[in-house]
């Protein structure tokens, strides 16, 4: 059974994983139990695994081109979960997300431009922003009944201001907060009142809960496509993020141009064997694996809210809508960041992701994966228990 995929502990020490074999770059030590960067511990569908080996059997590797089966598959697979019809026109493939963001920053705005994200967010937000010599304009998100929320008079009274594009995190990501179909329209008609691009960082979006349904900002309204590109992946929802597969779906003919045209200028030629074979089988094939995924991942949170209410209450999770990602709450604990990571570490022997590395609002929260076996993560929870007990 599928299920039984999730229960096996597999050993990923020594196999080249950030995760695993990259704590004492990352934190100091290396006798901890990693339960921080987003990738997951289960194997990847059978199928994409099948489709790996396959192509093996053919002993030549040369210059590769994106096959129909690999177009069709994105195709389809966008019009079943979203019922978003996108064409072979509108896809660029990419290595990876976060290249994708930097690509189309490189492309669309020049240095000084001013671009909004939404703190506290993915730390490569502000990276690619100040790195690409952007000036960065933070709109910062609140709390309310649990969930982040988006205050569109801030947004709207900076974007008077100029700013050139609108990075967007869909779902968010540290909170797994699904935008409604209400917020989403209103950001994107703002997007259109001040001309900004919206570039939507969609990465977790197959990983809705559920109860939950998520929207690509671009499918609501036929006015939005001008204006709005889309980054898309297989790699979270799969767990093949080692494979370097993506794409970009942008549906202005002008957008697109500007975009492989800066691909180009960055010397990338497209995607390789590997990573095609990989995206064409997860999006043929992969869907009752996901089906399953998320069941296993809704135990987990079930398991884990359950855990901190009653053990550690001092502890509140933010409730994701997507993801196998938890925010949680650490402030009435009473430490100050650093001193929170090093009794984790230290005493709990347990490695999590500080929140203060996605920016202002983070201060006193950490991320944690849950994307694990049921075993390894009732182990991780009572390492927090003696830690901070």
């Amino acid at each position: 059974m599928i299920q039984n995929l999730f229960e096996q502990n597999l050993n990923r020490i020594n196999t080249g994983s950030i995760k695993w074999d990259m704590t004492k770059e990352f934190f100091g030590v290396d006798d901890v139990l990693p339960m921080w960067i987003a990738d997951m511990d289960f194997a990847a569908p059978q199928a994409v695994t099948d489709a790996l080996i396959e192509r093996t059997k053919h002993p030549i590797y040369g210059y590769t081109a994106p096959t129909s089966f690999a177009y069709n598959a994105l195709i389809h697979w966008m019009k079943d979960k979203y019922d978003w019809n996108i064409n072979r026109d509108s896809i660029c493939f990419s290595a990876g997300v976060v290249s994708s963001l930097s690509t189309c920053i490189q492309a669309f705005t020049k240095p000084g431009d001013r671009i909004m994200v939404q703190s506290p967010v993915y730390t490569p937000f502000f990276d690619l922003v100040h790195k690409n010599k952007r000036e960065l304009v933070n709109s910062p998100l609140y709390i309310e009944n649990g969930q982040f929320r988006i205050s569109f008079e801030d947004v709207e009274a900076k974007m008077r201001n100029g700013v050139k594009m609108f990075l967007l995190c869909s779902p968010h990501n540290p909170g797994g907060r699904i935008w409604t179909k209400d917020e989403l329209k209103r950001l994107a008609e703002l997007c259109i009142q001040y001309e900004v691009i919206l570039l939507s960082d969609e990465i977790h979006c197959d990983l809705t809960l559920s109860g939950q349904k998520h929207y690509p900002v671009a499918s609501l309204d036929e006015r939005f496509s001008d204006l709005i590109i889309t980054c898309m992946a297989p790699s979270k929802t799969f767990n093949i993020a080692g494979l370097q597969s993506s794409v970009i779906i942008v549906q202005n003919p002008e957008f697109k141009k500007k975009i492989k045209d800066t691909q180009s200028a960055q010397g990338f030629h497209g995607l390789n064997i590997f990573a095609l074979e990989a995206l064409a089988a997860a999006y043929t094939h992969g869907s009752p694996w996901l089906t399953e995924l998320l069941k296993y991942v809704e135990n987990n949170l079930n398991t884990s809210i359950q855990f901190f209410q009653k053990e550690l209450p001092l502890i509140k999770p933010m409730s994701p809508q997507a993801s196998y990602l938890l925010w949680l709450d650490c402030r009435d604990i009473g430490l100050i960041d650093k001193e929170l990571q090093r009794v984790l570490l230290q005493k709990g022997k347990i490695a999590l992701e500080p929140g203060s590395k996605y920016g202002p609002g983070g201060e006193g929260w950490m991320r944690m994966n849950i994307g694990c076996t049921h075993d390894v993560l009732l182990d991780g929870l009572n390492r927090m228990k003696k830690a901070l007990s």
